[in-house]
């Protein structure tokens, strides 16, 4: 049985009900005031002239019956039409998000249902369907520049191998010194991107063990870690702020501390530059703040930055400009842990990225 037939045959048997109730209380009603029998009548025959004629309960069983009878199964035929007819109405927006689903399912992610009328069940179930195609669209959009742009990064190495190769093949007198290490160095890269898709492969999955992590404490450990390069490229590091502890992955906070000090040393002054990580607790939250000295960003360039294989300046490689991931993966792995990743331009150059984490309840 469909669901607007079982609605039907619930609206015509609750009419029914209601309607055999009402009968039964006008009958009850009328049997107040009817005798059972006529006991003693007035002079002269029942039916003879000058007599009073009073009704016994028989006589009102004989004229009410047949009309309560009529009356029921003129009830029940309309009870059945008007419930058809009202349920197909209350199932309309049901059919219309039916369809949809249908067109979901064969991959179309562009359709809207947008159900007109007043806010309903029916209505926030529809906008609340609008919303997740939005949402899907707009994921399975990221999906496919991901695939492109991963691909592209990933060919580009093994294309440059493979003209290494070519040449060492054709070119017997070529240094072999200097091709392995070139070999090298595109091998290296390799790796490097290989290792962060899967990193925000992982990330995006939120395959991980969740336990207490102190974001300051992930702050010295990124910024001793890193203090090597800073030197070379003569930034200073300066860490501060308070304890401040949330939970999650300690070794994907870590690589998103990490990335951030990475970027802010990378792309920072060519001489003098500096580097600021601070960490701070709010009411229910906890923030890590990267900020770094720099060329002036743009706002419009700033919330691109965190797009896979995004560079704030171009797809020019040079010696530590990475894979284009960094940010990318900060983000995958802040949203896995229900936070937000903030990028701001800072009034003299650089950026500032804060990354807004829950608190952990109790320290």
């Amino acid at each position: 049985m469909s669901v607007r037939l079982k609605l039907t045959l619930s609206y015509a048997g609750l009419l029914m009900v209601a309607g055999i109730l009402l009968l039964a209380v006008v009958w009850v009603f009328l049997l107040r005031y009817v005798p059972e029998t006529i006991a003693d009548g007035p002079p002269g025959p029942r039916g003879g002239p000058g007599a009073m004629i009073v009704p016994d309960r028989s006589d009102l069983l004989r004229a009410f019956a047949p009309k309560a009878i009529a009356m029921l199964a003129v009830l029940l035929v309309f009870s059945l039409v008007g419930g058809w007819f009202l349920a197909g109405s209350m199932l309309a927006p049901l059919t219309r998000i039916t369809n949809a689903t249908r067109l979901t399912a064969n991959g179309s992610r562009s359709h809207r249902i947008q159900l007109e009328g007043r806010q309903d069940e029916f209505r926030e179930l529809a906008d609340a369907f609008d919303a997740m195609l939005a949402r899907l669209e707009a994921h399975d959009a990221e999906q496919q520049r991901f695939a492109a742009n991963a691909s592209h990064e990933l060919r580009t190495p093994l294309a440059i191998t493979q003209t290494l190769l070519d040449v060492a093949r054709t070119d017997r007198n070529r240094d072999i010194g200097e091709l392995v290490e070139r070999l090298q160095l595109v091998n290296t890269r390799a790796i490097d991107l290989t290792e962060a898709l899967l990193l925000l492969s992982r990330a995006n999955q939120r395959s991980f063990t969740r336990e207490p992590v102190d974001l300051s404490l992930a702050a010295e450990e990124a910024t001793e870690t890193l203090l090597p390069l800073a030197e070379k490229r003569g930034v200073t590091l300066e860490t501060s702020g308070d304890l401040a502890t949330t939970h999650g992955s300690h070794a994907l906070l870590l690589q998103m501390t990490t990335n951030l000090v990475h970027n802010a040393i990378v792309h920072n002054l060519a001489e003098e530059g500096t580097v600021w990580v601070t960490t701070s607790v709010r009411s229910m939250t906890v923030a890590l703040t990267v900020e770094n000295t720099g060329h002036k960003v743009t706002p419009r360039v700033a919330a691109t930055l965190a797009e896979p294989f995004q560079r704030g300046t171009g797809r020019t490689h040079t010696d530590h400009a990475g894979a284009g991931l960094g940010l990318a993966i900060v983000e995958s792995i802040t949203r896995a842990h229900g936070g937000t990743l903030i990028l701001t331009p800072r009034d003299g150059g650089g950026l500032r990225v804060t990354v807004q984490l829950p608190a952990t309840p109790g320290f």
